[in-house]
């Protein structure tokens, strides 16, 4: 380690200021802009517990999966490995996939185009879907060609223009209109915080974080960062952009809240353009495009980048070659519109979840026993739990099969709210804990995927 790296450095604050805004950028995009005011129009008087259950999974969770990927010192792929290899090598791959380019790459361009550009200029068809997809993907890759300094990039120029315009959307919206009292609809009448936790899920921003948070890792490190001070910066920065993430999805759901005949609207995209022209005539509704196109630009470019640099690392190929592949891809699926991507990407998401929450909390909870093990089978056995569940729920929800396979799941509690899981993953874990408390392995070593004694860990 140099001197220098051990140092405090001078300019430390800023840095981690900047690969806050950085991350924020990467995490909020248009599924973040869009779902926050329809919550607040569909909970109405229940608005408190709806809320509170959406930035449970839409700020709260990412902000653990980057500690627990900061805790670990791990990729996700070493990270999962010590579930096992099938799910070491299967589940960061279509955990990448699903937030590059079988789904939430391609969205940014699709919600672009449907929400800020057609709107604003009244064009829409194939051929104007794909000159926007070409010019905004290749957009994104300039900025991501350079993967050491996107977090520069972003934290210094983009973030604050798009944190500036949704100030100004949201606080002219707020000011205007008060809410008045609304009968919940139906989802949120008996169970707003569940149903509020689980529309967090749509943001994806709990497993993009795991992806993320390498990337910040590495610009810290690139700077001059190493062991605690690196541990403690990456944690420092991903709660900074979870306190951001809170703040502006309070003030999208104020929106949807006071904004008269909110229950009119279908899309939260087509709430927040009204509001937008309604408050501030075409300069609002020019400030709204700016906003959607900005949030799903800075979104792209850290997708392209965590992407390509994760495939160029386990695959052949370089990042620059991966980057081009995933951004041509997108541009192609971005053409065939938001409803198509959403049909596909749908199971693919609800599958990954239980797990990816599993693998993030389990991680979590680790380094308080470490007096005593590292875990193995308390990482195994919900791990496994959540994959097992999670399929089953996922094949019961398409239809396949569900006669025969919901009666394996439906007795575990909230299984109605969709969290069945839950129980089963809580009580393999704490199986999982007996076992390794009979059997204690050396614990790891924070920060590192090594032991105390130095042993590199991987599959258990």
């Amino acid at each position: 380690m140099s001197t220098a790296a051990s140092k405090p450095k001078p300019s430390s604050g800023s840095t981690i200021l900047i690969t806050s805004l950085a991350l924020f950028s990467m995490f909020f995009g248009a599924g973040n802009l869009i779902f926050p005011p329809m919550l607040a129009v569909q909970a109405g008087d229940n608005f408190w517990p709806a809320i509170l259950g959406f930035l449970g999974t839409g700020a709260l969770l990412p902000v653990l999966a980057v500690v627990a990927i900061a805790l670990s010192g791990a990729n996700v792929r070493d990270l999962a490995q010590r579930a096992g290899t099938i799910f070491g090598v299967l589940f960061p791959i279509l955990a990448y996939l699903s937030i590059g380019a079988f789904y939430a790459l391609p969205r940014t361009g699709a919600v672009s185009m449907e929400t800020a550009v057609t709107p604003l200029f009244g064009v829409s068809g194939t051929l104007p879907t794909a000159i926007f997809s070409i010019v905004f993907f290749g957009i994104a890759l300039a900025l991501s060609w350079n993967p050491t300094r996107i977090m520069d990039t972003m934290g210094k120029f983009l973030v604050p223009a798009l944190v500036v315009l949704l100030i100004v959307m949201i606080a002219v919206s707020i000011t205007r209109w008060d809410a008045e009292p609304v009968t919940p609809a139906e989802a949120y009448g008996e169970g707003p915080f569940t149903t509020g936790l689980l529309e967090g899920y749509l943001t994806m921003d709990s497993i993009a974080a795991l992806a993320f948070a390498i990337v910040v890792i590495s610009t810290l490190r690139n700077k001059g960062y190493e062991g605690r001070e690196l541990v403690n910066s990456t944690v420092i920065a991903g709660g900074g952009a979870g306190i951001m993430l809170a703040l502006i999805y309070l003030g999208l759901g104020g929106i949807g809240r006071v904004m008269p005949g909110g229950d009119q609207f279908e899309t939260g995209a087509a709430l927040l353009a009204d509001a937008s022209n309604a408050t501030m005539g075409t300069a609002g509704q020019i400030v709204f495009s700016l906003v959607v196109l900005l949030a799903c630009l800075t979104t792209a470019v850290g997708l392209i980048t965590a992407t390509a640099k994760y495939f160029s690392e386990q695959f052949a190929g370089s990042y620059k070659t991966w980057a081009i592949i995933f951004t041509v891809w997108s541009m192609i699926f971005a053409t065939q519109g938001l409803s198509f991507i959403m049909t596909i990407a749908a199971p693919v998401i609800g599958f990954l979840y239980p797990p990816a929450i599993a693998l993030i909390l389990v991680t979590l909870i680790e380094p308080l026993f470490r007096s005593r093990t590292r875990f193995t089978w308390a990482l195994i056995l919900p791990v496994w739990t959540a994959v097992i569940f999670s399929l089953i729920e996922t094949f019961v929800g398409l239809g396949w099969g569900a006669t025969a396979l919901e009666p394996i799941v439906s007795w575990a509690p909230l299984f109605a709210a969709g969290l069945g899981w839950v129980v089963p993953v809580a009580v393999a874990f704490i199986t999982g804990l007996v076992i390794d408390f009979m059997n204690p392995k050396p614990a790891m070593e924070i920060g590192t995927n090594q032991t105390v004694e130095g042993e590199v860990v991987t599959a258990g």
